[in-house]
């Protein structure tokens, strides 16, 4: 998740700085929905799972879904330190109960709700050929100057595809079994805060696309342990919410990530509640990091 992102930390060696995106622990996007900026790294695999349950209760409808699911994701980095390909996409059993009369009636479907694999390129790092920042000797006043430039964010892109076989209940009616999605990725890294902000394009070129934001901040406490907060607005003529997350995370090993956490939103068309719980592993064969020096500042 993103939050271990919060250890891409600038080491100063004299007066040169030296990056990598590489990381000595896991980078993973679990448990929010977002995605953060950097790769995963070349020639690392990372698989992040996890498990779903929750209920949503339709005020209008008079029907209340329980659901559960697994969440999935399959990530390799390739070439070089931008570059990620990945699969992403969601397994969904849910069972919905309606009153007819004086009895309930239910119904369940169950299938892949979504799959998609895309790329991901890191197009700006801030803080690639940076320069080390010196303490002004002449000026206390500059010294004290808030730095603005804090404020530049890494930038990636993302495209992926959609995709469904069969006959899937989860597409609706007259929906293509291939569409296009693309993203537009930011990250701030603020010591131990991170800011990840998406902004998504789905179904692209259906007859009801879907668009959505997606802010996350995520806190670390310790080497091991964080936990984040995160906001997301979807927008769509087939299903449009506010959704609100947040949850846990804990790192048993610079490969081996855990997760909880949980999400609500802020209507009743449907009412939602969910938990999670998931992990993330790292098979890591990068072999050396690509270090970039920026010039000596005088």
């Amino acid at each position: 998740m993103r939050i271990y992102a919060t250890f891409l930390i600038f080491f100063l060696c004299g007066s040169f700085l030296a990056t990598a995106q590489y990381t000595e622990t896991i980078n993973s996007n679990r448990p929010g929905n977002s995605q953060g900026a950097f790769a995963v790294g070349p020639n690392v695999l990372q698989l992040e799972a996890g498990g779903k349950f929750g209920n949503d209760d339709h005020e209008l409808l008079q029907t209340e879904t329980e659901l559960w699911g697994v969440d999935y994701a399959l990530r390799f980095g390739l070439f070089f330190e931008e570059l990620e390909i990945n699969l992403m996409g969601s397994f969904l059993d849910q069972t919905t109960s309606y009153m007819v009369g004086a009895e309930t009636q239910n119904y369940g479907i169950s299938n892949f709700d979504s799959n998609t694999i895309g790329v991901k390129y890191l197009i700006y790092d801030p803080n690639k050929n940076a320069k080390a920042k010196k303490p002004n000797l002449y000026s206390w006043k500059a010294n004290q100057r808030f730095d603005w430039s804090i404020f530049i964010p890494a930038v990636a892109v993302y495209g992926g595809a959609n995709f469904s076989f069969g006959d899937n209940p989860y597409l609706y009616e007259g929906q293509g079994k291939f569409s296009p999605r693309a993203a537009v990725i930011t990250q701030n890294n603020w010591g131990p805060w991170v800011l990840v902000l998406n902004v998504i394009g789905d179904q692209i070129g259906e007859e009801f696309p879907t668009y959505s934001g997606i802010a996350t901040l995520t806190h670390s406490f310790s080497k091991k342990f964080a936990m984040f907060g995160e906001f997301q607005t979807i927008i769509s003529d087939i299903y449009s919410d506010e959704i609100a997350r947040g949850g846990l995370a804990y790192l048993f090993h610079k490969n081996f990530q855990a997760d909880i956490s949980g999400l609500i939103n802020f209507k009743d068309t449907p009412s939602r509640w969910q938990v999670a719980g998931g992990l993330s592993y790292r098979f890591d064969w990068h072999k050396q990091d690509q270090y970039l020096e920026a010039q000596e500042e005088l």
